[in-house]
């Protein structure tokens, strides 16, 4: 009889759903004007899960009307990016960045090269003929993670309740690696929502 009244609870609790909520963040400018390409990364309380990471934007940045497309792209540590020149001139691709330091050279219209990025950060990319062009790759350790749209919203669904680390990174935030860290306390159900304001670099 003990063994029976010990078990039942134990097997009651495997049996629980994991509580968990979602995250609705509206990031604004210094002046309240919506801010698109800020990528949002969550580390929720208990830790990141582990398994492979995938989003359901694939993994291409495609060169197309002398830009990169699109301008700022998420990836998973460990992705191969797909660079396809979709334009009628070459694409010369480079980077300095810490994460990646890798050089593309000289290729063609419906020409495509790759590379895989294996360390988390931002990646910022060039082209040495085009100094017009600039795009940026956040590679991320988190499934956690979204890219804020026109309106400045970015959703995450599936958040452990309790209190999260959130991250905001933007190309042009003023602050150390372009990024700022707050915390969020997640509810055990429904959407926890709020705004943040970056102050931001002027465009040159």
């Amino acid at each position: 009889m003990p063994t029976f009244r010990f078990a039942l609870p134990l097997l009651f609790l495997a049996a629980s759903p994991a509580l968990a909520g979602d995250l609705d963040l509206k990031v604004v400018d210094a002046v309240g004007q919506p801010v698109s390409d800020a990528v949002v990364t969550v580390r929720p309380a208990g830790g990141v899960p582990s398994g492979p990471i995938r989003f359901p934007w694939g993994t291409s940045m495609v060169q197309q009307n002398i830009a990169f497309v699109p301008h700022v792209l998420i990836v998973p540590v460990g992705a191969t990016v797909r660079f396809p020149n979709k334009d009628k001139v070459r694409h010369h691709i480079y980077s300095f960045s810490r994460p990646a330091k890798f050089e593309i050279k000289l290729f063609g219209q419906e020409e495509s090269r790759s590379y895989t990025f294996t360390s988390a950060g931002a990646v910022a990319l060039g082209c040495n003929i085009h100094d017009q062009m600039s795009g940026f790759i956040k590679v991320v350790d988190t499934p956690f993670a979204a890219k804020s749209n026109a309106a400045g919203l970015a959703h995450i669904d599936g958040l452990a309740t309790g209190t999260a680390q959130v991250t905001v990174w933007h190309p042009m935030l003023k602050a150390k690696d372009n990024e700022l860290l707050i915390n969020i306390p997640i509810p055990a159900s429904g959407t926890a929502s709020k705004a943040v304001s970056l102050a931001l670099r002027s465009a040159k």
